[in-house]
């Protein structure tokens, strides 16, 4: 791994970061001033860029500028005193990956530096992966059908028929299907057959002589003798009117077709590809589409799967979206947290990969930092239920404990609650321990459940008595007046999930999140909000 570079005229920072830098197993090189790192970079680069942002001979903003546009993916992180938060924003426009305030806590420093690095190192994969990215992407199993098909079809000139939801990739497929195919040098011809009135899609699929009908000045080349040599993709065959069906059909069978207004046969050398969303064989009995063009049609069928069906798929699809974009755009490309992420993964897309790549280019232009976070998404994905699973999971077994209705916790934001499994019982109830906020339960769970194994075993008995006293404490303090009981209780309910969580990774922020199923900025926030640091 490439060094850490420490930027600061101040001797004591740069001490006291190279010191906790090397405990943790991190190179370190040390500057002090922006001069002495443009020189460097001439022959190395950091891992992570710390700065100042007031030092003499150079400001941390302006290094900030010159780096970036020498490393657009490299991740600075901005130091600054409380009263330079004006500076910070504009450190943050110039594509800073966070600012540190000072005087800084040591342990947040190295936290927010091993999570630049870890953004910064699996950056440096998905960029290798982008620079060699193909047509199509996809490892979930279904797509990896369809590229098999994709290839046992690239020595072929049969027709295909490619169905699925709108959105979900289907002219990808006939591009891939060409340009795989022998006739990968001829044209690449498509065709939305939904997207054009019925009086003029016959003159744009066959073309028309010189006044075949008012307006029609000049002879015109239809798609067909457009694509001749290579391939024409009719997109949403399935909405082609009756009467045009029975031409394309006659074009199919024997390859020959007129021009509108035109007397003299001509010859077609295409293979048509179509796709669709609707199923043909409900047309087919309803009487709008004709059986013989669908048997004509369907003599092989590749069925491309939503969105939703290939989850797995998404965080390697939104990441070369936001790179395109970023391309498309003429801007540094932005960074998706692995929250965000699973948020992605958890939403139904509707509108399938057209509807991820608009989200993505939205992210590019709205996003305010360059690390997208769940807060960033598009308010159609943070109004989600918080329950939907990130990936499809099983069904819990008929032996499993009932499902416990938990009340939601409020939360500013999305990802810092989310319900237990039906599975997942919290630990009982002791008699002699107050129900919730004594910080001593937090222990006395921790040494007798041991693990998070013996928690998941944990009776569904002792998930009754612990709702009981819940139930009991909520009803005094309703009777008594209290106006605060939502607050109070939310508040020492958090505090004692984090507590005990610190209890069993002995401190360690990142693995307790981890165990909670909460992210790092979360616990962190929390921890300042609850108080939990004193």
């Amino acid at each position: 791994m490439k060094p850490i570079w420490i930027v600061d005229d101040d001797q004591s920072i740069r001490f006291v970061l190279e010191k906790a830098l090397a405990r943790e197993g991190l190179p370190v090189r040390s500057f002090t001033n922006p001069r002495d790192v443009l020189s460097a970079l001439d022959e190395d680069e950091p891992q992570v860029l710390v700065s100042d942002i007031r030092m003499p001979g150079g400001s941390g903003i302006d290094l900030l500028g010159k780096v970036k546009a020498r490393l657009p993916g490299l991740p600075v992180i901005i130091m600054t005193a409380y009263s330079d938060l004006d500076s910070a924003v504009s450190a943050f426009q110039g594509g800073a990956f966070e600012y540190l305030p000072k005087p800084f806590d040591l342990t947040k420093a190295v936290e927010l530096i091993r999570r630049a690095v870890e953004e910064s190192l699996r950056e440096e994969v998905v960029d290798e992966r982008v620079a060699q990215m193909p047509e199509m992407l996809g490892q979930a199993p279904a797509m990896q059908d369809v590229f098999r098909a994709i290839g046992r079809l690239s020595q072929s000139n049969v027709t295909v028929l490619i169905t699925g939801e709108s959105g979900a990739g289907k002219e990808l497929v006939a591009r891939a299907l060409h340009k795989h195919s022998p006739r990968a040098n001829g044209p690449f011809v498509a065709i939305n057959t939904a997207a054009i009135p019925k009086d003029l899609l016959e003159s744009e699929l066959f073309g028309h002589e010189r006044g075949a009908f008012t307006g029609a000045q000049t002879m015109r080349r239809g798609r067909f003798e457009q694509a001749d040599g290579g391939t024409l993709f009719l997109d949403e065959i399935g909405d082609m009117p009756f009467d045009l069906q029975t031409r394309l059909l006659r074009v199919l069978s024997d390859g020959q077709f007129y021009r509108v207004g035109g007397h003299q046969p001509l010859k077609s050398n295409v293979r048509v590809i179509a796709a669709t969303h609707q199923n043909l064989e409900d047309r087919v009995r309803h009487g709008v589409f004709r059986e013989d063009l669908f048997h004509r049609l369907n003599v092989i069928r590749l069925r491309l799967p939503a969105l939703r069906e290939r989850r797995e798929d998404i965080p390697t699809l939104a990441r070369f979206f936001l790179q395109k974009s970023a391309k498309d755009l003429g801007v540094e490309a932005k960074r998706i947290s692995e929250t965000a992420l699973t948020r992605l993964q958890g939403f139904d897309f509707p509108g399938n990969v057209r509807q991820l790549e608009n989200i993505c280019h939205w992210l590019t232009v709205m996003a305010p930092a360059q690390v997208i976070e769940v807060k960033d998404l598009p308010p159609e994905l943070l109004d989600m239920a918080a329950g939907v699973p990130a990936v499809p999971t099983e069904a819990p077994s008929p032996a499993a404990a009932p499902p416990v209705v938990v009340p939601a916790m409020p939360s500013e934001a999305p990802e810092a609650w989310t319900p237990p499994e039906p599975s997942v019982t919290w630990p009982p109830a002791r008699a002699d321990v107050a129900p919730l906020g004594d910080r001593a339960m937090g222990a006395a769970w921790a040494s007798e459940a041991g693990s998070g194994d013996a928690v998941q075993a944990a009776s569904a008995s002792g998930v009754a008595r612990w709702l009981a006293d819940l139930e009991r404490d909520a009803r005094a303090r309703l009777e008594s007046g209290q106006t605060d009981v939502w607050d109070s209780l939310t508040r020492q309910f958090e505090a004692q999930l984090i507590h005990t969580a610190l209890e069993l990774t002995r401190g360690r922020r990142i693995e307790a999140a981890q165990k909670l199923g909460i992210g790092r900025n979360t616990i962190t926030r929390k921890i300042q909000e609850l108080g939990l640091d004193d």
